[in-house]
């Protein structure tokens, strides 16, 4: 089991990152790619945020744990 970074985010400087960020997340959730995410992976998918200072922003990353098929599909299918 891998853990794999399968969505990356830039978000603006903004005054609560993490409600601004909450819609983005979210129609990604609903997507092809997010919807098998959210089946496949071994535990919960979680967002990380970590600050751009070459945006002056945040960068927000959706990390998921996948088993060796699971990845391969991943990553021929949707990066």
């Amino acid at each position: 089991m891998q853990e794999v970074i399968v969505h990356k985010i830039n978000m603006g400087d903004v005054e609560d990152p993490d409600i601004m960020i909450a819609e983005p997340i979210w129609k990604w959730q609903q997507s092809d790619e997010g919807k098998w995410i959210m089946e496949h992976s071994k535990q919960q998918p979680m967002w990380h945020r970590r600050v751009d200072p070459s945006s002056f922003g945040y960068v927000y990353t959706i990390h998921a744990w996948l088993d060796d098929k699971e990845l391969t599909y991943w990553k021929l299918k949707y990066e």
